[in-house]
């Protein structure tokens, strides 16, 4: 690429190409489309001559559009392949014509065979243009030809069939031996592939072995993809990234995330964490939603008043999940006000709240992975979180957050937040406590 053209190094979109059409119907050079697209000229060169649409006139001026002699009209030759005695067709409405003819002078034009390539801003009407077969370029059609080819390029196996037999006499005899697919790969570097790749030749029937002849795989069951919906809209994370909760670094402050129902169910668990206390929160959901996720928060401000509100809730640290999209709704009070300040984990990272993800795997005790959330009601939760809350913790010293949180924040606000005192010989925490 020309140094004088700040190119982005990435592939043309859909808009990008119809500007590409748009110009070319305007006759504009391809230096001035790449000045504007900041693309070198010869990558506008090779867009247009690989995705240039092949377009046989309509009209069809004359009886054989396959002629491309520049005498097709004039000629009255017949038999110039002198193979049919008694043919009195002319040569000219031939499909042999260009192949056999000695006199055959192809057409030249001179926007097809240098730049630019296509018909797309030529002067000359249709009904008065002789050349055959023409070409334009047509965004739509190349936006689709360029996914088709990126998509295909994509699948399959980068080898030639010859390297694939090699692999496999390498291969095959070793895993009858019962060899891992680590082991073959770690003695015989030459194969010049990893143990990722091996797995996957194996998988896709490229080589002679097959997934039944490991030893181990066949055990294994396929990984369920349970992650959530992220954020799109990259814009909220401005000013409430991690990096920018742990520069505030806040004396106080709460953790949120969610919990999805097995599939059949649209309800979730909107919990909330308190880690100086270890106070767990939660509220069922009919559905995991930007609207629902505040409909909850009002209504646990409306309990507490917004004064307590911001005394438990000041400050929170949650996910990217979906749900959370809207901060700024989430942070605007019923009243109005700024009731709480949201900044969101890094991404794969939930270890940095990892106060919350430790509470679920007790609340996961009462309610198993892969429960459907449609019988359960906010009574069950409330019944949940209770026990929960009075399941005593070595890392508070032998308390229970309940007691905690009786001497920080009172007993009006624990009664606000519906909670209650469970003896610790009645504390279950199995599915049991639902039943």
């Amino acid at each position: 690429m020309s140094n004088l053209i700040p190119g982005n190094q990435k592939h043309l979109t859909l808009e990008e190409r119809k500007f590409i059409e748009d110009s070319l119907n305007e006759n504009l050079s391809f230096k001035e489309i790449a000045k504007y697209l900041c693309k070198d000229p010869t990558t506008i060169s090779k867009e247009i001559r690989l995705h240039r649409v092949d377009d046989i006139n309509p009209k069809r001026i004359f009886n054989n559009p396959h002629n491309f002699c520049t005498k097709r009209f004039r000629c009255k030759r017949t038999n110039v392949c002198e193979k049919i005695i008694l043919c009195t067709v002319n040569c000219a409405s031939c499909l042999k014509c260009n192949q056999v003819c000695k006199y055959f002078e192809k057409e030249f034009c001179s926007r097809l065979d240098r730049a630019p390539y296509v018909c797309n801003g030529c002067d000359k009407p249709l009904h008065r243009c002789t050349i055959p077969h023409k070409y334009r370029y047509d965004a739509i059609f190349a936006q689709r030809k360029y996914e088709e080819l990126r998509t295909s390029s994509r699948s399959g196996v980068n080898i030639t069939k010859h390297e694939a037999l090699q692999i496999n006499s390498v291969v095959a005899p070793l895993i009858e031996q019962g060899q891992s697919p680590y082991v073959i790969i770690t003695n015989h570097p030459e194969l010049g592939i990893s143990v990722k790749t091996l797995y996957n030749y194996i998988d896709q029937g490229v080589l002679l072995s097959r997934n039944i002849d490991l030893k181990r795989k066949v055990k294994f069951k396929l990984r369920k993809d349970a992650s959530k919906p992220t954020i799109k809209n990259r814009e909220v994370f401005i000013g409430r990234t991690y990096a920018d909760f742990k520069n505030l670094n806040p004396d106080y402050f709460c953790e949120m995330d969610t919990v999805l129902s097995a599939k059949g169910s649209n309800k979730c668990i909107l919990t909330f964490y308190i880690p100086e206390t270890e106070l767990f929160i939660a509220r069922l959901l009919n559905r995991c939603t930007e609207g629902a996720v505040k409909a909850a928060i009002n209504e646990i401000e409306k309990a507490l008043g917004t004064y307590n509100f911001l005394t438990v809730f000041n400050t929170c640290l949650t996910d990217r999940g979906s749900e959370f999209g809207d901060p700024i709704s989430l942070e605007t009070g019923i009243h109005g006000i700024e009731r709480m300040s949201i900044y969101y984990c890094d991404p794969m990272r939930s270890n940095q709240k990892g106060g919350i993800e430790e509470v679920h795997t007790l609340l996961r005790m009462i309610i198993p992975k892969g429960t459907i959330f449609t019988y359960l009601t906010q009574w069950d939760i409330k019944k949940c979180v209770n026990h929960i809350n009075c399941y005593a913790r070595e890392e508070l010293g032998g308390k229970t957050p309940y007691q905690l949180s009786l001497e920080k924040f009172g007993p009006d606000i624990l009664r606000a937040l519906q909670l209650k005192y469970i003896p610790p010989d009645d504390v279950i925490l199995t599915p049991k406590l639902l039943k």
